[in-house]
């Protein structure tokens, strides 16, 4: 793996990698599970866990959780008693937060029965809040290896590690079979990817019939180009961002027909300048996104300038 870009948290990465954040070496020991050439039983209805973190022991703190514990004691939070709502801003790393991931469940009406894949995770947040508020199981995909054992070290530290399994892999070659999942959820995973096609053929593979396909995401609006640094790039050259009749068809020629779509620009908008007129928390997402001030309000200045969208979007699959 590329060696890590210390400055900042997303990968100066090739068009093929799936995360938004830094590609980080795995560790020699790391227990967490890992993607092989052949697909994985893990994603099976029985839920089976092989070689999960927990077999051996608790996953000691990488670079994010370093910050990530320093902001939590400094807001006087016990490490090992956390719950959800302990990490704060930090624990949704999305645009319209913790709120961007309970509509989109209300809107792709998820049960306790189902099984969702996350596919491009991060630190696991939204896998936590669906797991303690819906009951159901999940299992998260992260490339960058750090990201995936501070999402484990939460997981242990909220009690929901039986209902997350986190997988280090990639979203272009994910490790399980066929129809293995009720539910692809992804939030601003994609904009990094140049290739679409194979990341949505990847998740109707893994889909059951009838599974569908929950997307939060930044596309492109009518005025070009976007302004950087923003959250997901420093640069251009790992900024790909797909428009909305492109994404539509791409999606439908990979199996996918739409149930829902909303261009959720506007609340967006009113929610961004809500929260940079507020002072920052001690658990922001500032704790370990570099020069995020200046991202966010790049944010707010494409969003404004119809340079980017917001799209709340599910899709089924037959």
């Amino acid at each position: 793996m590329p060696t890590p870009h210390r400055s900042r948290p997303w990968p100066k990465a090739g068009p093929n990698h799936h995360s938004f954040r830094e590609d980080l070496p795995t560790r020699d020991n790391t227990t967490l599970l890992e993607a092989s050439d052949e697909p994985s039983p893990i994603a099976t209805r029985d839920r089976t866990r092989a070689r999960h973190v927990c077999d051996r022991g608790p996953v000691q703190p990488r670079r994010s959780a370093r910050a990530i514990t320093d902001a939590l004691q400094a807001a006087g939070k016990s490490l090992d008693r956390l719950s959800i709502n302990d990490l704060g801003l930090l624990d949704e790393f999305h645009l319209l937060g913790r709120a961007a991931t309970t509509d989109l469940a209300d809107l792709a009406a998820i049960q306790a029965e189902d099984h969702l894949l996350d596919i491009g995770a991060g630190l696991g947040g939204p896998a936590r809040l669906l797991a303690q508020s819906y009951g159901c199981h999940m299992t998260t995909v992260d490339l960058n290896a750090d990201y995936c054992e501070t999402a484990e070290w939460l997981n242990s530290a909220t009690g929901l590690s039986e209902r997350i399994t986190v997988v280090h892999a990639d979203a272009l070659r994910l490790p399980f079979p066929d129809g293995s999942f009720d539910v692809v959820w992804s939030q601003h995973a994609q904009m990094n990817i140049a290739d679409k096609r194979r990341l949505y053929g990847e998740a109707r593979r893994v889909l059951r019939d009838g599974g569908r396909l929950a997307v939060w995401d930044i596309i492109a609006g009518p005025v070009q180009p976007i302004h950087f640094p923003v959250p997901w790039a420093d640069t251009p050259d790992i900024s790909f961002l797909a428009h909305s009749d492109e994404l539509r068809q791409l999606l439908h020629d990979s199996g996918f027909e739409v149930t829902a779509w909303n261009d959720l620009t506007s609340q967006t908008i009113e929610s961004l300048r809500a929260q940079m007129a507020g002072p920052a928390g001690p658990t922001g997402l500032q704790t370990y996104v570099p020069n995020f001030p200046t991202k966010t309000a790049n944010l707010l200045l494409n969003l404004k300038e119809q340079r980017i969208r917001m799209l709340q979007a599910v899709f089924t699959c037959e």
